[in-house]
């Protein structure tokens, strides 16, 4: 089962690690990672695994989220049907 990660923000030190110290603590496996910075701002995307997470998926959405807040971003995961569903033209 895969899903997609979202961040947004204010470029500053350390928002990969922030987030993926949440996808090691939970057992989500990065299969997939783009990260760019356009002027002072930071996106990224990554496909991950959560076939084996140690946790339910909203729990997962709730600490990425809470993680995002903490550190003055967004974070965001949904599903990857979803996520595909939404953006199909």
């Amino acid at each position: 089962m895969r899903a997609v990660i979202t961040v947004l923000g204010k470029d500053k030190i350390g928002i990969i690690f922030n987030i993926t110290s949440v996808l090691a603590k939970y057992s989500v496996n990065i299969l997939d990672i783009s990260q760019t910075i356009m002027q002072d701002f930071f996106s990224m995307v990554m496909i991950v695994d959560i076939e084996n997470s140690t946790v339910i998926f909203e729990e997962l959405q709730s600490e990425l989220e809470k993680k995002g807040i903490e550190i003055g971003l967004s974070a965001r995961i949904q599903h990857e049907d979803i996520f595909n569903s939404m953006h199909q033209v």
